[in-house]
């Protein structure tokens, strides 16, 4: 396996979460935030976390936080704008909003990595996941260009490099559940309560 000193996280958490009605990094499960689930199961893979956030109250966790480079347009700016600021190849990137994420499962990504690969993402009910996934640094040059000509489709941009897909099992499925809305958050907490 790859040494995590050769790998940075990247935590996506500059979306507008108007589905949630308020920042989805900073909600709560099991009294802590969204984002510190994250970290934690980032930390053993990698040397660096970084948050792609435009709002100072990430400083508390006391991590390197980036403004958007090209603000108001989506996840694929986030994208560009952390690996802009990763100093390694490799790169974890995940979104805010899947606080139940652990270690184990990551490990599936960084077990795969492959110097021909650009990007190696879940695959979960026959959806990819592209923001649950490695990323080469590489790919920073391509989603720039892509930004600069209007494109702002996450999966669009991803179709243009050279991808591997891990077809989770259904055991696996829970660990990468999006919670986007109350709803989500409620049926969340009466899971991991029960």
């Amino acid at each position: 396996m790859i040494n995590r000193k050769h790998i940075t996280g990247i935590i996506l958490a500059g979306g507008k979460s108007s589905r949630m009605g308020s920042d989805k990094g900073l909600m709560m499960l099991n009294n802590k935030p969204f984002i510190q689930h994250i970290v934690e199961a980032l930390q053993p893979l990698v040397n660096e976390v970084i948050i792609v956030s435009n709002n100072a109250d990430y400083d508390i966790f006391k991590l390197k936080r980036v403004n958007d480079l090209i603000e108001g347009s989506g996840p694929l700016a986030g994208l560009y704008t952390g690996l802009h600021y990763s100093n390694t190849e490799n790169n974890l990137v995940l979104s805010c909003d899947i606080p139940l994420i652990n270690t184990e499962t990551l490990k599936k990504l960084t077990k795969q990595i492959d110097e021909n690969i650009d990007v190696i993402q879940f695959e979960s009910n026959g959806r990819t996941m592209p923001l649950i996934a490695m990323y080469k640094k590489h790919c920073e040059r391509k989603f720039f260009e892509l930004l600069k000509q209007g494109e702002r489709r996450l999966r669009y941009a991803v179709d243009q490099c050279k991808v591997k897909t891990i077809v989770l099992n259904e055991a696996l499925e829970k660990f990468i559940t999006n919670i986007n809305t109350q709803n989500n958050l409620r049926e969340i907490i009466n899971e991991v309560n029960n």
